[in-house]
């Protein structure tokens, strides 16, 4: 990469971002090539493929991939291509099938991705083999429910290890249900004019609450709910580029936090699961799951916002200058149906792209995105909270961890010393104790 893109100088407290990078076409397409070929990228949430033979298609990292539970009950993720002439083989979103047939020529492969028929195969030579032409099968694994893939066939780390410390922030949000989590169907898909990685910094920036969503903040309180103008808890750099925001809600949770928002013949309910979650947890991390709010990053695109609602945001690149979102919520699958109700109401207040927050958001980081057109002012600044020893929920800690492994990956430097550059010239902020 031409240049250098961020200057980090923990020592003069200074942390800047050349605002190329959000405009650049070329610096585009380096992170196609430099982070979304090589890292672990969520594709989707075992719920969505409950059943044998369901599959989900979506695009992952610009790849048009299937998500499969095949008959064996092994979940897949295979290239949506035909290794024939590369029609895709699976044009529904979401649906439940034994086979994947290609349109171009018949070709049909099984739900697990072997190639089980072939229109006149006699057509073809004595050394054509079915075993040579099964669909692409992309390297995956899922921690706690949540399926990632990589392209790189070379890729060092596992999983678990690319994840690092934000397997303790999945675990929070894993841990909501003793009979597991599920992806409430349907999903929200939209856009931004913006680059990709404004919003991943929108998303775990909560100084901007107060300022940018002055509607909602107004909207709670006529609820009876007060958002408090300091909401205490701590923000983390967990490793390898993942980052979170953990803090006391502003308004009521679904699963065991009620405020006015929520009627009150669900109090007593939303307590009695408080006070279970205590039995099962202790009380200190039954609070954290029940009685905190949490945004947690993971490196490069994915987003899990725990508040309201549980959303599940993958933000991905469509050229420097925008971006596509797909949004879905989770829940327990064991919750009340009225409380699920609540959930999907409230979730899309916030959360939704109609809603009060996602709007102002978009609206925003466009702004953000046009005011680079003013090329006098290179550099973006992400200093805040450098000179605190525990980074508060109002700090940019997350941000700079993303940009750190960013850089690092930009520059084709991926080692483990690299990991170790924040231990040494930052706080981490809010360790556990």
């Amino acid at each position: 990469m031409d240049g250098q893109i961020v200057f980090d100088d923990p020592e003069n407290l200074s942390f800047r971002v050349d605002r190329r990078a959000y405009t650049d076409d070329d610096v585009a397409a380096q992170e196609i090539t430099k982070i979304f070929d090589r890292c672990w990228l969520y594709v989707g949430h075992e719920s969505e493929v409950p059943e044998l033979g369901s599959y989900v298609s979506r695009d992952v990292g610009g790849r048009p991939v299937v998500m499969a539970r095949g008959s064996d009950g092994v979940i897949r993720v295979l290239a949506n291509s035909c290794p024939h002439r590369g029609a895709l083989i699976c044009s529904q979103s979401t649906g439940q099938a034994r086979s994947f047939r290609c349109p171009y020529h018949d070709w049909t492969f099984s739900n697990q991705g072997d190639l089980v028929g072939v229109p006149l195969p006699d057509g073809y030579g004595p050394g054509f083999r079915k075993s040579d032409f099964g669909l692409a099968r992309h390297r995956s694994d899922s921690y706690r429910g949540f399926v990632f893939a990589t392209f790189d066939p070379e890729q060092p780390l596992t999983l678990t290890e690319h994840l690092a410390g934000a397997t303790e922030y999945l675990d929070l949000i894993a841990d909501q249900s003793e009979v597991g989590m599920e992806v409430i169907q349907g999903a929200q898909l939209h856009g931004a004019r913006a680059n990709w990685k404004l919003m991943m910094e929108n998303s775990v920036d909560i100084y901007h609450f107060r300022a940018l969503h002055k509607r909602y903040v107004s909207y709670i309180e006529s609820l009876g709910t007060m958002a408090p103008r300091r909401r205490g808890g701590f923000a983390r750099a967990l490793g390898r580029g993942h980052g979170a925001n953990e803090l006391v809600p502003a308004a009521a949770r679904p699963l065991a936090y009620w405020t006015p928002m929520f009627p009150p013949e669900v109090r007593s309910r939303m307590e009695a699961t408080a006070a279970r979650f205590v039995e099962r947890f202790g009380a200190e991390r039954a609070q954290r799951i029940t009685g905190a709010n949490r945004a947690l990053m993971i490196f490069p695109n994915l987003m899990i916002i725990d508040a309201i609602g549980i959303t599940i945001r993958k933000i991905d690149p469509v050229s420097a200058g925008q971006m596509s979102i797909t949004s879905v919520a989770l829940a327990p699958q064991d919750e009340d149906p009225d409380i699920r109700e609540l959930r999907k109401s409230h979730y899309l207040t916030f959360l939704g792209p109609a809603g009060f927050a996602t709007p102002d958001d978009i609206e925003i980081i466009e702004s953000c995105q046009r005011g680079y057109l003013n090329r006098t002012l290179r550099h973006s600044d992400l200093s805040r909270g450098m000179a605190k020893e525990v980074p508060e929920t109002t700090d940019e800690l997350p941000a700079r961890e993303f940009w750190r492994q960013w850089d690092r990956l930009m520059h084709d430097d991926d080692r483990e010393e690299g990991h170790h550059l924040t231990r040494r010239a930052e706080r981490q902020g809010g360790q556990r104790r």
